[in-house]
């Protein structure tokens, strides 16, 4: 077990929408930026929501996000994991969501992963007062899910983020 932390949120004035992972994994930690594992479809989904290819640079990935008004963020803080397993979590420490929703204008977060949604709702949601929607984790350890599915599952993000564009 090692203590691990969050890297900062990644947000601009004009977000709309918060997507929430648990906790950087150490590929993503070794390659500074969340969901850094090659094998993880986060940022192909993301992706393929606006018909989009997937950067592949950290930079391109940062702007994918800004032009699409989504924030990214980690539920917790600082907790202690072995590897990459969410299900070893202890001693959780969640991040301050309420500070991110000060920042923008926020109107919806998502969570990716059940351990992501369940920390969420114990530690986050009382705080601050807004609830989330589960989405499937993209990990490559969750391969009941094809990428067409995880598109599917995730469609209710490009939704949020497009639907208060006209607000």
């Amino acid at each position: 077990m090692e203590r691990v932390h969050s890297f900062g949120p990644v947000l601009w004035p004009d977000s709309r929408v918060l997507v929430l992972g648990t906790v950087p994994s150490p590929k993503s930690r070794e390659n500074q930026i969340n969901y850094g594992n090659p094998r993880n479809r986060f940022w192909p989904v993301l992706a393929a929501l606006w018909d989009e290819t997937d950067p592949k640079t950290s930079e391109g990935r940062h702007e994918l996000l800004r032009r699409r008004h989504v924030a990214l963020w980690d539920v917790l803080e600082s907790c202690e994991i072995k590897g990459a397993s969410d299900a070893s979590i202890s001693d959780p420490v969640p991040n301050d969501i309420a500070r991110v929703l000060a920042l923008a204008p926020i109107c919806a977060v998502f969570t990716t992963g059940s351990t992501a949604t369940k920390l969420y709702r114990r530690l986050c949601e009382p705080a601050c007062g807004v609830p989330c929607t589960g989405l499937p984790s993209t990990s490559p350890a969750n391969a009941a899910w094809t990428f067409e599915k995880l598109v599917e599952a995730y469609l209710p993000v490009r939704h949020a983020a497009d639907s208060t564009l006209t607000l």
